[in-house]
């Protein structure tokens, strides 16, 4: 039996959003934890369905403005 992930649908949803962009944009998760100022492991736990850590607002905040998008591009609409 498969265990359900910590995190919420949309949660997810904004997490593998930021994933897709930060990739197409060619940013490591090292390098996007340097401009965010946080640790590799928590961008690197984030990304990993089944641990807790998840973006707030403030990080989403941050991540647009190093990626240069809107955070509209990390919501589903």
């Amino acid at each position: 039996m498969q265990k359900e992930s910590p995190k919420s649908e949309i949660e997810q949803y904004v997490i593998k959003r930021v994933k897709e962009i930060r990739i197409e944009k060619g940013v490591s998760q090292a390098k996007l934890a340097h401009l965010i100022d946080l640790s590799v492991g928590f961008v690197g736990n984030v990304e990993n369905p089944k641990h807790i850590a998840k973006w707030n607002l403030n990080h989403l905040e941050k991540i647009a403005k190093v990626l240069g998008v809107s955070m509209r591009e990390f919501l589903p609409l």
